[in-house]
């Protein structure tokens, strides 16, 4: 079947996207916010903001900064704006923009003015139909995909022929695709990951180490699962790569912003200053307050997401913090 993919949005994430597509499709619908972004990626063939290693076959790009023109000629549309824009984006589209549309999110945090996931989102906001949604997750780093160094996406939706219309399209040389039908648990497992790189960060920042981050990531993946079962109980193996593999690259790799912005809380900063000098969203900042005010009504164990919310937005001293956290995981 031959269909017209377009990314919406041109992060770390939806650059990766684009330079993995472009390699299998003809034509590649882009949203891109700035205009310069547009002319730069014309005239260079890569994107000046984010993975600036990607290079792309401009011949193969009709990006715009309309994304009523993008969403409105493509028949699959990825969504890669981080979750704390991605309101504000689709807001100027038309309420029917996605009507019949197969729908793939690339998007890994809730949307936090309605703490929903974004699959959830575009079920009640949008009118997409559980079968026409995707979810992309890891374990994969943008960087990684830009450097072309072997890396590995998995693709899930409750549709199997879908998953792998978009596995087929994303696969090449360096790049494999594992299905899934786990819309849910990837989801939220994308999430928790950033959650937990955040506060694997922070124990960075404050000089503690490999041992007790070893002891840390063990213990979130016990964590990720009694949530995940929580919201949605089905039969799932947390050590596939799509859980466990995609907690261990967030919060191990020097590549993972949500890692590095938990060092830098833990050396000090303030969030606001963190977030200045970054220049990039860490999705796990936002994604600790949903998740803290779901589970506020689901009451599942989870000592280090409450322990990284605290830090974050109740400002206890991470030093007091981790200490009592470190208690915890014994």
């Amino acid at each position: 079947m031959s269909v017209r993919i377009a990314v919406v949005g041109a992060g770390s994430w939806g650059t990766a996207l684009v330079k993995l597509l472009t390699n299998t499709q003809q034509s590649v619908g882009w949203w891109v916010r700035r205009q310069a972004t547009i002319d730069h990626i014309a005239k260079y063939g890569h994107n000046p903001d984010y993975t600036s290693g990607a290079q792309f076959d401009v011949q193969r790009l009709a990006m715009d900064t309309d994304i009523r023109t993008v969403v409105k000629t493509a028949d699959v549309v990825v969504f890669a704006v981080p979750s704390a824009f991605l309101k504000t984006a689709m807001d100027q589209l038309e309420p029917d923009a996605l009507k019949g549309k197969i729908c793939f999110s690339a998007v890994k945090g809730i949307v936090p003015e309605t703490n929903q996931i974004v699959g959830e989102y575009l079920f009640t906001d949008w009118g997409v139909q559980k079968n026409d949604l995707g979810i992309i997750c890891g374990p994969c780093h943008a960087e990684e995909v830009a450097l072309e160094r072997l890396s590995y996406l998995t693709i899930a939706s409750q549709d199997p022929a879908k998953a792998k219309l978009m596995g087929d399209a994303l696969s090449g040389r360096f790049l494999k695709t594992t299905l899934s039908d786990d819309i849910y648990g990837t989801e939220y497992s994308a999430i928790l990951k950033n959650v937990i790189a955040v506060c694997a960060g922070i124990s960075v920042g404050l000089g503690y180490g490999d041992n007790y981050r070893a002891v840390l990531v063990s213990r979130a993946i016990q964590e990720i699962e009694r949530f995940v079962t929580a919201v949605h109980p089905i039969t799932r193996d947390i050590n596939e790569p799509a859980y466990l593999g995609d907690l261990l690259v967030t919060a191990y790799s020097a590549f993972s912003r949500n890692r590095e912005f938990g060092a830098m809380i833990g050396k000090g900063y303030s969030v606001k200053a963190a977030q200045m000098e970054m220049n990039m969203v860490a999705e796990g900042y936002y994604a600790v307050k949903c998740v803290h005010e779901i589970n506020s009504k689901l009451g599942v164990d989870m000592p280090i997401t409450e322990a990284t919310y605290r830090m974050l937005y109740e400002r206890i001293a991470p030093m007091i913090e981790m200490r009592l956290l470190s208690d915890k995981l014994a």
